[in-house]
């Protein structure tokens, strides 16, 4: 499987993006996803997390009730709402793959991310 993450850009604090993750390739639809971000000198943190038919998602204590995750297993895609947007959040934000199909961990099939710079 392929990934491809879109829809960053530059936003102002309290604003909002989507975030889209293109996938190709046929097993997409039988495996939970998530969503990533690393922000300039630190480490990757996880941020959300969505299980393969999206009925089970979790998320990062910072970004909890501001951000959510869904899925579209027909168009092969994740996304990732993200409202009231706040300057920490800047990073560059990236999906990859899940091992299994109901829990959102071991992942891989990591894809190029995409920018997001809030400013304040």
């Amino acid at each position: 499987v392929q990934l491809q993450a879109s829809g960053g850009g530059l936003v102002q604090a309290g604003g909002s993006l989507r975030l889209s993750c293109a996938a190709s390739g046929r097993t997409f639809s039988s495996y939970a996803m998530g969503w990533f971000r690393q922000a300039p000198g630190k480490e990757r943190e996880s941020v959300a997390g969505i299980n393969w038919n999206g009925g089970s998602t979790g998320y990062s204590d910072s970004v909890k009730g501001r951000f959510t995750i869904s899925r579209d297993n027909a168009k092969n895609a994740v996304y990732l709402q993200m409202n009231n947007l706040k300057p920490e959040d800047t990073a560059v934000y990236s999906c990859a793959l899940s091992s299994h199909s109901h829990h959102y961990t071991d992942f891989h099939s990591w894809g190029p991310g995409t920018l997001v710079t809030v400013s304040s």
